[in-house]
């Protein structure tokens, strides 16, 4: 059985991921209640939709567009960010486990804690994509499909 003294470095060094999954945690509410934006608006855009005609049923279309696949850059930012939250609970569970067992895997603690640093970043590269995306979806509400080249290039 591990004693006392053994188990608060272990402890010690599980807090890490532990902060790690509350601050992952406030990054996917972030992106949740962004995906949930999304898709509102294009719920009213669609309903929009079917009550203009033209150009401005055009513009509304557009709109859409770019708010679909907007929404699905936000699902695989979620999808990575809970990667990273799971990569780091099971990282919290494999530190006990190893310790209680006196198993020295640096290894598989390693990859583990690998995978959640990548999913985090991949996680927050999507979510600067999306936010990059937005504003292609603003200059469409503003300009129409026509963006003029000076505006184009900001």
């Amino acid at each position: 059985m591990i004693s006392i003294k053994e188990l608060i470095p272990v402890l010690q060094v599980a807090i890490g991921p532990v902060i790690l999954i509350s601050g992952v945690g406030l990054l996917l509410l972030s992106m949740t209640n962004r995906l949930s934006r999304v898709i509102d608006r294009a719920r009213n855009l669609v309903a929009q939709s079917e009550t203009v005609g033209g150009p401005m049923r055009e513009r509304i279309l557009s709109q859409i567009d770019i708010l679909w696949s907007q929404a699905r850059l936000i699902r695989l930012s979620i999808l990575f960010g809970a990667t990273s939250v799971l990569c780091a609970a099971l990282l919290i569970i494999v530190l006990f486990i190893t310790a209680l067992f006196g198993i020295e895997d640096a290894w598989l603690l390693s990859i583990i804690f690998v995978t959640c640093m990548a999913s985090l970043i991949a996680s927050l590269i999507v979510f600067i994509t999306d936010i990059n995306r937005s504003l292609s979806a603003f200059k469409v509400e503003l300009y129409g499909r026509e963006i003029p080249q000076e505006i184009g290039k900001k």
